[in-house]
C-alpha cells in the first residue's frame, strides 16, 4: 500500500502462488531500477517455482470505523407521553390473560368494496374499523362484563351503560386512545364518520379532553402498521382490549374440503382475569367473529 503496488500485477512465488515479501521487493526493483537488499529469509529460499494461477491469496485491507461525534439528548416526559406512563404503570397491576383467534373476513372484504363508493359519495372514507367496532358493541350487549370496570379495591363491578369504544392511534404525540361515544346507538356509517373526525384531529394534535376520556372498551388496530399478533395492555379502568392484526390472503379449506383464497385477520384479546374468565372471552370472540365472517348476521341485531 505504501508503494502503491497492485497485488494483481505481482507474481507470487510462494506455495500455491502466494505473494511473499521477496516478490514485492523484486517487483519494486523492476519498477524503479533500485537494488534492494533481500531479506535473510530470501537468501535461504530455493529458486522460485513457476507461478500457479489458481488459489491466489490477496490480503484485504482493513477499514477503520468512522468517527461518530453525535451527543445524547435528554428531554422531559410530558403531554400525552406522561399520561401514557401513568396509565401503563396502573395497567401493570392488572392480571392480564390473552386469548387469540383468527377471523375469515372474506365476505366482509367484498361488502366493504361495495360500500366504499357509497360512503365516499357522502364524503366519508370507509375502512374496516367501523365494522369491527360495531360488531364489538353487539357482542358487548350479550357480554356486558367486558364493558365494565372495577373500583380501586376490586370490591365492586360497575357495568357501563354506554359503549364508548376507544381506538388506539399512533400519532406524532405518541399513543392516543380517543373513543367513539355510544356505539350501541350508532350505525356503521355514523361510526365511520366519527372515526374520520377523530383520526383527523389526532393527526393534527387537536383532540379534546372529551374525545380521550370516558372509554369503556378498546380496540387497537396494529394491522394498520403491518402487525399480525400482539399482547395488548388493558387501559384502566377498563377490563378488556382487543388487538386487530393485518388482513392477509391465505389458503384455507371450505366446507367441501376445497382450498380457496381467504382473507384472514388475527385478533388478540387481553382481559382482566380478576373478573373475566377464558370461557367468557372465548364466547364473546366467537360472537364477534360470526358478525364479521357473516356480515348479514349483523342486520338481525342492529337497532
Amino acid at each position: 500500500m505504501e508503494n502503491n503496488i497492485k497485488l494483481s500485477e505481482v507474481v507470487g512465488s510462494g506455495k500455491d502462488g502466494r505473494i511473499l515479501k521477496e516478490d514485492i521487493l523484486n517487483f519494486l526493483e523492476k519498477q524503479t531500477g533500485a537494488i534492494l537488499p533481500p531479506s535473510p529469509k530470501a537468501e535461504m529460499m530455493p529458486p522460485p517455482s513457476p507461478p500457479k494461477p489458481k488459489d491466489k491469496t490477496v490480503p484485504i485491507p482493513i477499514s477503520r470505523p468512522p468517527v461518530f461525534t453525535g451527543k445524547d439528548k435528554t428531554e422531559p416526559i410530558k403531554g400525552f407521553q406522561k399520561t401514557m406512563v401513568k396509565t401503563m404503570t396502573a395497567a401493570l397491576k392488572i392480571p392480564h390473560f390473552v386469548y387469540c383467534d383468527e377471523v375469515d373476513v372474506t365476505e366482509l372484504v367484498k361488502l366493504r368494496e361495495e360500500l366504499k363508493p357509497v360512503a365516499l359519495s357522502r364524503g366519508i372514507k370507509l375502512s374496516f374499523l367501523p365494522f369491527f367496532v360495531k360488531a364489538a358493541s353487539l357482542g358487548l350487549l350479550q357480554f356486558p362484563i367486558l364493558n365494565a370496570s372495577v373500583d380501586e379495591g376490586c370490591q365492586n363491578i360497575i357495568y357501563k351503560a354506554s359503549h364508548n369504544i376507544g381506538i388506539a392511534m399512533d400519532t406524532q404525540q405518541g399513543l392516543i386512545v380517543p373513543n367513539v361515544k355510544n356505539v350501541q346507538l350508532c350505525s356503521v356509517f355514523e361510526i365511520a364518520t366519527e372515526l374520520n373526525r377523530l383520526q383527523k384531529l389526532g393527526a393534527a394534535g387537536q383532540l379534546s379532553t372529551t374525545d380521550v376520556t370516558g372509554g369503556t372498551f378498546t380496540l387497537s388496530n396494529i394491522g394498520s402498521v403491518g402487525g399480525t399478533y400482539a399482547k395488548p395492555v388493558i387501559v384502566p379502568p377498563e377490563v378488556a382490549i382487543g388487538a386487530l392484526g393485518s388482513i392477509r390472503a391465505l389458503p384455507r379449506f371450505n366446507q367441501k374440503g376445497e382450498v380457496y383464497q381467504a382473507q384472514v385477520m388475527n385478533v388478540s384479546w387481553s382481559a382482566d382475569h380478576r373478573i373475566i374468565d377464558g370461557a367468557t372471552m372465548s364466547r364473546f370472540c366467537n360472537l364477534w367473529k360470526s358478525y364479521l365472517e357473516n356480515p348479514a348476521f349483523m342486520l338481525l341485531d342492529l337497532k
